[in-house]
């Protein structure tokens, strides 16, 4: 029982329970910017590129940032590593609609709909986004 602390012993944190921004590793800012653009309904003049490499989106709820990573291997010969597992998920009220999008955009389609909630599609630089039924 030593090992065991009980809840009312634990020291409150300063770290909030909130998330604030997720990064996403891109190889080429303007390239996915676009990409981007184009899957969210977004403008591009909305999202500005900013010390030519972080381009945050502006979202409902939690943010991305789309960002080449100079400082976490993005200078490095094939960019910081894509995400290879969905890390988070983008919200759809049309599932279906949405998947024949991704489809006419031409994004890599990782799976077909699943359990009538959720597909998984890569974006340009390979990062694995899951799609999910609100």
């Amino acid at each position: 029982m030593d090992d065991f602390i009980m809840e009312k012993e634990i020291e409150l944190s300063p770290i909030k329970n909130k998330v604030g921004s997720i990064f996403l590793p891109v190889r080429d800012i303007e390239r996915s910017r676009s990409w981007y653009c184009r899957v969210l309904g977004l403008k591009e003049s909305d999202c500005e590129i900013m010390n030519g490499h972080l381009c945050p989106l502006p979202m409902e709820g939690t943010g991305i940032i789309l960002d080449t990573m100079p400082m976490w291997g993005g200078n490095e010969p094939g960019g910081a590593p894509s995400i290879d597992t969905p890390a988070f998920m983008l919200m759809t009220a049309d599932l279906e609609g949405s998947y024949e999008y991704m489809k006419k955009l031409g994004a890599e389609l990782v799976t077909g709909i699943e359990h009538n909630q959720w597909f998984v599609v890569k974006d340009p630089d390979g990062n694995k986004l899951m799609i999910c039924r609100e």
